[in-house]
């Protein structure tokens, strides 16, 4: 089978395609950035919450481990995988939410799916001994493959889920990891590995303040209704 010639484009017809991606560019790229959004903080601190889990109480953590992995995501879960398989004995993960998943933890509103094939997406599925049951993995199906990870590779044993790092400090030839629950964790490596997606983003409009209408957000766990003493997006 021979391989299709190459298009070839003249300058002018560079030149205009070029403008063309230079225009839909400049229509999607605001000047203030990340300014034209609102953080879920304050009195837009309840869009943040963990609608999926109960809340954990413990007992501060003081101790030493082998490596600590900072977010419960894709990218968390095959470094300890892969540290694991080294025989690293004693891997912390440190999550925020209350499981592993990273993204699809947080967000699980319906229809969800990955836009790129499951196969090329979900890591470890040799180790994990899962065949995809989808060509775009809806994401409970993402979902639950993070958690197999998780017990495939015994991850689950020193996590620390809804918890969030303070703190990372080199002292005296180890790492010092501090947390929201006042844990100090020492570890000889970590791994740095949290994501941004699991930051509600809210848009900074006229009268989100005040807007009392029916609001919901990508977790699907925080609602407003009218007449509802709550600010909404």
């Amino acid at each position: 089978m021979s391989t299709p010639p190459i298009p070839e484009f003249s300058d002018a017809e560079v030149a205009e395609l070029r403008e063309r991606y230079r225009a839909e560019r400049e229509r999607r790229v605001r000047p203030d950035g990340a300014a034209q959004y609102r953080r879920a903080e304050g009195g837009f601190g309840y869009y943040a919450e963990d609608p999926y889990a109960e809340e954990i109480t413990r007992e501060p953590l003081d101790d030493r481990v082998d490596a600590i992995v900072l977010g419960g995501g894709f990218g968390g879960l095959c470094a300890a995988a892969r540290l694991r398989q080294r025989g690293v004995e004693r891997i912390r993960i440190v999550e925020k939410g209350g499981d592993f998943g990273g993204t699809w933890y947080w967000n699980r509103y319906p229809g969800i799916h990955c836009d790129i094939e499951s196969y090329v997406y979900l890591p470890l599925l040799e180790e994990v001994g899962y065949v995809p049951r989808w060509k775009y993995s809806p994401g409970e199906e993402i979902r639950q493959h993070a958690r197999a990870i998780g017990r495939t590779f015994d991850l689950y044993r020193d996590a620390c889920f809804q918890t969030g790092v303070t703190e990372l400090r080199w002292d005296d030839g180890e790492w010092v990891v501090r947390t929201d629950r006042g844990d100090a964790m020492r570890a000889t490596y970590v791994v740095v590995s949290n994501g941004t997606l699991d930051h509600p983003k809210l848009p900074g409009i006229p009268g989100i303040e005040t807007f009392r209408g029916h609001t919901f957000t990508p977790a699907g766990g925080t609602t407003a209704t009218p007449g509802e003493d709550r600010t909404a997006v």
